[in-house]
């Protein structure tokens, strides 16, 4: 008998609905691509001659998050190695999300060539002149077409420039028996106008641009995947539609999409549901808004954070909507509090606008005609991110100021 603990009530409550959780993660690969058939045409059609020996032109894909550039990508890569009889090519796919930095770049690129572990790169230590010279003789030795697969790689570049793009495209020039092909990836269209002049010409050889999903199509997308994920009838006939609607709201993102479904699922399980509806996905879309705007708090900087405790000090004074100069004046309080520098009412403003604009407040501009505006500001912060402001490190002693202050009062 299995003996008693923690996690048993919550086991035993769990119903099982979800056959194969895996199939649910944005990360799987699945045997089919709904409607991208084109752009996985496309890209076979330039990369097809590295089956030969030959060289193919490097590629510049660009499109937003969830529109299927990783997938597609991860599942031509997949093909390209199934159709190698000959073992002419080398698929090397990189994350530059995950690994940002130039040394950890070529590190992991050499290290999926390098068969031998006593051969392997250290992960740090060496500079970056001997891992470059190191790669490139390992890469001449094989004798194959190399096709490099940076995906994100806007992040490298934010972080590095563009030395990694310029070395990548250019290490046909010394190399005598291999070939080097790179792929790029990137959610910004406008990445190119950032690069060297050198580096944009080689980079952006073939563009192609992955066009968001529209609402039929994710449909088309959670329907492939419900089908192996669920056994029939644990689905109400709205969730798809509605996951799909949602996720069409925000560009087309088919990455959203699974992840409503997914959560939706998981909430299900725990409640020992045995069936998914529409009230799961809404917890399950509320639970992610709650998540995104966690995120964008935790990168608040300073002086943001105390205009938005300012807000909600405010509000709990009973001020349900509030002005600027409503707000600098609390502003300035907090910062006395926490011994912080003061910036004008003018940037203060600023700082509102930024906060409206992530979503955390609502700012509206109320005019009086000849006398001027002012903006009418209001808490929109979900309870959860209210609690982990006021626990911030900055605000601690906060509490025992006011407490000061109403005692010299009485």
């Amino acid at each position: 008998m299995t003996e008693t603990n923690i996690f048993t009530q919550y086991m035993q409550k769990r119903n099982m609905i979800v056959k194969n959780k895996k199939i649910l993660q944005s990360s799987y690969i699945p045997q089919n691509l709904p409607h991208r058939d084109d752009k996985i045409n496309e890209i076979v059609e330039i990369i097809a001659p590295a089956l030969g020996k030959d060289k193919p032109s490097n590629i510049l894909i660009f499109g937003k998050t969830g529109t299927g550039k990783t997938a597609v990508m991860n599942y031509v890569g997949k093909e390209l190695r199934k159709a190698d009889e000959q073992q002419n090519c080398c698929f090397i796919y990189v994350n530059c999300e995950v690994v940002d930095t130039t040394y950890g770049i070529l590190y992991n690129i050499s290290n999926q060539i390098i068969t031998d572990p006593s051969k392997r790169i250290p992960f740090t230590g060496w500079s970056l002149d001997k891992i470059l010279a190191e790669m490139t003789e390992y890469i001449d030795k094989e004798d194959k077409v190399f096709i490099i697969v940076l995906d994100e790689i806007d992040r490298s570049f934010q972080k590095n420039g563009d030395d990694i793009f310029y070395y990548l495209t250019t290490i046909n020039e010394v190399l005598q028996n291999s070939k080097v092909s790179v792929i790029g990836i990137t959610n910004n269209v406008n990445f190119t106008e950032f690069l060297d002049q050198r580096v944009k010409s080689r980079l952006g050889e073939e563009k192609i641009i992955f066009p968001p999903y529209n609402v039929e199509q994710l449909q088309d997308i959670l329907y492939e995947r419900a089908k192996e994920a669920f056994d029939d009838g644990v689905l109400d006939d709205d969730v798809i539609p509605y996951c799909a609607a949602l996720s069409a709201q925000e560009m087309g993102d088919a990455r959203r999409a699974l992840d409503l479904l997914r959560m939706a699922a998981d909430f299900a399980e725990r409640n020992g549901d045995t069936k998914i509806t529409g009230a799961h996905v809404r917890y399950a879309k509320s639970k992610i808004e709650l998540d995104a705007v966690s995120e964008v708090v935790k990168t608040l900087t300073l002086q943001s954070k105390i205009v938005l405790m300012s807000i909600i000090r405010n509000t709990e004074d009973g001020m349900s909507t509030m002005t600027t100069g409503d707000v600098y004046a609390k502003y300035k309080i907090i910062c006395e509090a926490t011994a912080q520098s003061i910036l004008t009412q003018r940037r203060i403003a600023g700082l509102i606008s930024e906060l409206d604009m992530l979503g955390i407040i609502h700012a509206r501009v109320k005019s009086f005609g000849r006398a001027g505006r002012t903006k009418e500001i209001e808490l929109s912060t979900p309870k959860e991110i209210i609690a982990m402001i006021k626990g911030d490190e900055l605000f601690k002693d906060l509490e025992s100021h006011k407490s000061k202050k109403q005692t010299t009062l009485i």
